[in-house]
């Protein structure tokens, strides 16, 4: 993206963006329980789930239908073992703020820590080398004080899909978010325990939320099955970690073609 465009409609850019907030309703973040765990017996997952609205699940009623219930769903399902999470998440934060977020939480030590954040930063304008320092900042604070194993970033959303956006704010924003998801694949190549791997999404109306920003049921149960599947055979299994070619897994939102969706009904056990 040209830098001197982007000056030139500056102006313009941050006007869209002030009026588009003023428009959006304010949706709450879903009731539910923000941690439990699915199946019994020993050798139980830990997972820590972390982020913005996305990982909030804002868009939808109750955790079953956000990402934190289709993922812990589904990866019980595909390892065939207990999941033991824990949910830390606040709407509108970024990277920094959630790293912020989990540092004075007390958090128990996880086996996956499931990173999703990333619109915010490019709200804030933050850039992407300076979002993937971040990133590096949060996995290695969450590896080296020995609170996770292992570290999974989501991808950035299609913005340039999302309704509520107008025209050259969506594409602007798009286009960010493009490069901040190259960065942090790139990096995450780099990385022994970091892991990345991109979701593609086509966008239906009812795939989206209320507002025309956030997602809605069938989003998350397309990205927490996809990252669970990610985590179960990549993660979890030899041969280890993926290469940087690794191929994005597609999935329409309007339902995950030739897979397999999983069980709603949710267990929560202290």
């Amino acid at each position: 993206m040209s830098l001197a465009l982007k000056l030139v409609l500056s102006p313009l850019l941050a006007a869209q963006a002030i009026s588009t907030r003023r428009r959006a309703p304010a949706l709450p973040e879903p009731a539910g329980p923000r941690e439990g765990q699915l199946g019994h017996g020993p050798g139980a997952l830990r997972v820590l789930i972390a982020g913005d609205s996305s990982a909030a699940g804002v868009g939808v009623a109750h955790q079953d239908d956000a990402f934190s219930g289709y993922f812990t769903r589904a990866l019980h399902r595909r390892t065939a073992r207990p999941v033991r999470w824990r949910l830390v998440a606040r709407t509108g934060y970024t990277t920094l703020q959630v790293h912020e977020l989990l540092r004075e939480s007390r958090l128990p030590v996880a086996d996956i820590a499931v990173v999703l954040t990333g619109v915010n930063d490019v709200i804030g304008l933050v850039p992407p080398r300076r979002a993937v320092a971040q990133r590096a900042a949060l996995a290695d604070w969450l590896i080296d004080e020995g609170r996770a194993a292992a570290v999974l970033f989501g991808p950035l959303p299609p913005i340039n899909q999302f309704p509520l956006l107008p025209q050259p704010l969506r594409g602007f924003m798009a286009a960010d978010a493009r490069l901040h998801n190259e960065a942090i694949a790139a990096w995450a190549a780099t990385r022994k325990n970091v892991f990345y791997t991109p979701i593609e999404l086509q966008l239906s109306p009812r795939a989206m939320a209320s507002d025309g920003f956030h997602p809605a049921e069938p989003v998350y149960r397309i990205c927490g099955e996809t990252l669970a599947r990610f985590a179960a055979e990549k993660m979890l299994s030899p041969p280890g970690r993926p290469k940087a070619t690794t191929p994005p897994w597609g999935a329409d939102a309007a339902g995950v073609s030739g897979g397999h969706h999983e069980n709603r009904r949710q267990d929560h056990e202290p």
